[in-house]
């Protein structure tokens, strides 16, 4: 009799975010590679047009496709409010997108494990919209009441997961990974150049929403000397010039900065390629996906020095005290903590790039750390975990 593990593949038909889409993808398709013998994994996707052409093609090797009757807007609203009919079996759900109701695990062998990989409704609700952040705290009650377990990334965020709910033991960590084989393509420089972007720069990831922390890895670039173009990505469309408006405010000038949107990931390897230094100064509690790409292309990595960076990149790069501005971005601390924050990452920035050994160096210590990320490592961990439950 084979036991099959039905995976929610929302994101993968319906996509409304591209790093979910991403995880979503490719831990599926190393759940299939890494099946046990008797195992086998199925999908589970809301009603959209060419479903089944689309999961073929991103996760091949599924044994079966359940469609619910639902698009993904009604489905997450009606799953919100426990409405769930005809759904069992073995679920894991790569978000919190799950149907999270009451089952019998003993009796039934019902099972559903959900994954949260950030905690942005609690830690900068006000930077989300309003639907969003209810929807996900509604979520979370859900967990608590009926999830079997909840995958988190990393300790530290199982830690602050554990305050918000009365999870016991039912926490669990796997880590992410960068998608497979994500390397630097054969064609970056034409890659690079049809998105306009030169060589040899220092790279930053965000928006110009205060959580992102952009002002302070600006700060820390001036700070640092170098004479080097910047590049940006992952900004929101409309939000370039509110970017650039901070990077000129910390005396960068606008024609160094160059932003960039959400790229694939064939585009941003190429990015990341031809990047001398990353830096990372975001404080919340989320899975630094950024950060771990620039370990696995072997990109010297500055980071504010938080319990979720340390715990992610150990000693693949160096850290800088972080500001005591609140996690959701509120300057409580000041313009004065700001600017001492910009001011470490700066001093731990300007430590990379003193000299080509030293950007060497920090780049063979990313590239080892990197290597502990695996999707397939994930999936056999996730196999595991519905085997102790």
């Amino acid at each position: 009799m084979t036991t099959n593990l039905r995976v929610v593949l929302d994101q993968i038909v319906t996509p409304t975010d591209a790093t979910l889409a991403m995880a979503s993808r490719e831990l599926t398709r190393a759940l299939v590679r890494t099946a046990p013998s008797g195992c086998a994994v199925e999908g589970i996707v809301p009603a959209a047009t060419d479903a089944a052409a689309a999961i073929e093609a991103a996760v091949p090797g599924l044994v079966d496709l359940t469609r619910t009757a639902l698009p993904r807007r009604e489905l997450a609203a009606a799953w919100q409010l426990g409405v769930a009919p005809g759904l069992g079996g073995l679920i894991h759900s790569p978000s919190m997108l799950a149907p999270l109701v009451k089952h019998d695990r003993v009796h039934d062998h019902d099972q559903i494990v959900v994954t949260a990989w950030d905690l942005d409704a609690w830690e900068r609700p006000g930077e989300l919209a309003r639907g969003a952040v209810t929807w996900h705290k509604a979520m979370l009650k859900r967990a608590v009441k009926h999830a079997d377990a909840v995958v988190v990334p990393t300790h530290a965020a199982a830690e602050r997961l554990g305050e918000l709910g009365a999870f016991g033991d039912r926490i669990r960590v796997i880590a992410g990974a960068a998608p497979a084989a994500f390397a630097v393509p054969t064609d970056e420089i034409g890659r690079r150049r049809a998105l306009n972007l030169p060589d040899g720069f220092v790279l930053v990831a965000g928006s110009s929403a205060a959580s992102a922390r952009l002002d302070e890895a600006f700060a820390a670039i001036a700070r640092a000397g170098a004479d080097l173009p910047v590049v940006v990505l992952d900004a929101p469309d409309g939000d370039e010039p509110a970017v650039v408006e901070l990077a000129e405010a910390a005396g960068i000038d606008a024609g160094r900065v160059h932003v960039r949107g959400t790229l694939d990931d064939a585009d941003r390897a190429a990015v990341f390629g031809a990047a001398v230094a990353f830096v990372a100064p975001s404080r919340r509690t989320a899975f630094p996906w950024r950060v771990v790409e620039a370990l696995a292309i072997g990109v010297p990595v500055v980071a504010a020095d938080t319990e979720m960076h340390r715990e992610v990149i150990l000693d693949g790069g160096v850290f800088a005290a972080a500001s005591p501005r609140d996690s959701d971005g509120d300057a409580g601390a000041g313009a004065g903590a700001d600017a001492v924050a910009g001011e470490a990452l700066g001093d731990a920035l300007a430590q990379i790039l003193g000299s080509a050994a030293a950007v060497e160096r920090y780049a063979v210590l990313a590239g080892d750390r990197g290597r502990a990320f695996s999707w397939l490592g994930a999936a056999e961990r996730v196999w595991q975990l519905h085997a102790d439950l």
